[in-house]
């Protein structure tokens, strides 16, 4: 197994077939000797070499189709992973935003205000219902050609914060010239936004956060930055496997993720290497 819990391709026919190969020379040294011993010897080693040799390519078909078997194993249960962190994306980040904007509508007087909170919690509700749908859809679908889940982009940063905005989060994103940035990465980094956001939702309520996406030579690093719990807020923690999602896709890209207490607030860093160069 690699790092990566990637299984490794091993045969034990290869140190035979270096026997074999040595064999052979040894048998070959012989040539030109004279005795008994000299004309018997070369033909054992032959015929030693010979069996050695088939018993080597047998058991080399037989290592290989066991190592597709457990590439196949693995490349299954790599996927069902996959899915259900997209999964849990989806359920966590609908049902942060629901209930963080639900316990919101306590401190609400003018009506105008809850029929607002509840407007956007239905809009929540149904846009995680359809990703929700859309998963499902592709999941019954057996073309391999079909995405497993939904695309996110550069573009839908700003789509992502205005959709923490409105559990009373009050946010400032930049963006800077980050020039041309690889698809995984780019899904990478909306996802660490969503994350923190929806982290900063449930634990601090409605306070300011200063998110920044910006190129450090090869590497995009993200910063999520909170002020710290709202007065009188109630903390709503989740079941806590979000950031370990989180850190599995970005050490899957060779990045680190690192979270600390920053002032009053909470501050969340991605660094992600990216090979497209600037």
């Amino acid at each position: 197994m690699s790092g990566s819990g990637r299984p490794e391709w091993r045969s034990r026919a290869v140190p035979v077939l270096v026997a074999v190969a040595a064999v052979a020379v040894m048998a070959m040294m012989t040539t030109g000797a004279e005795g008994t011993a000299a004309t018997v010897v070369p033909f054992v080693f032959v015929g030693a070499a010979v069996a050695a040799a088939v018993w080597a390519v047998r058991r080399w078909r037989a290592d290989r189709r066991a190592y597709e078997r457990r590439l196949t194993e693995w490349a299954v249960v790599e996927e069902r992973l996959k899915i259900a962190r997209d999964l849990h994306d989806i359920v966590s980040h609908g049902l942060g935003l629901i209930t963080v904007r639900a316990a919101s509508t306590r401190h609400l007087a003018k009506p105008a205000e809850v029929a607002s909170a509840l407007t956007d919690i239905e809009q929540v509700s149904r846009s995680a219902t359809a990703e929700l749908r859309r998963m499902l859809t592709v999941l019954r679908d057996k073309s391999d050609a079909a995405p497993k889940s939904p695309a996110s982009d550069l573009a839908t940063l700003p789509e992502i914060v205005r959709a923490a905005e409105q559990t009373g989060l009050r946010t400032e994103l930049t963006v800077t010239d980050l020039g041309a940035v690889s698809p995984g990465v780019q899904q990478a980094i909306c996802q660490t936004v969503r994350e923190a956001l929806n982290n900063t939702a449930r634990h601090a309520g409605p306070t300011d956060v200063r998110v920044v996406v910006r190129r450090d030579e090869e590497a995009v690093v993200i910063s999520v930055v909170d002020a710290g719990s709202a007065p009188g807020w109630r903390r709503s923690p989740g079941a806590g496997h979000g950031l370990v999602g989180l850190r599995e896709r970005i050490t899957a890209l060779g990045g680190t993720l690192a979270a600390r207490a920053k002032d009053d607030g909470f501050q969340l860093t991605a660094r992600i290497p990216d090979e497209v160069a600037a």
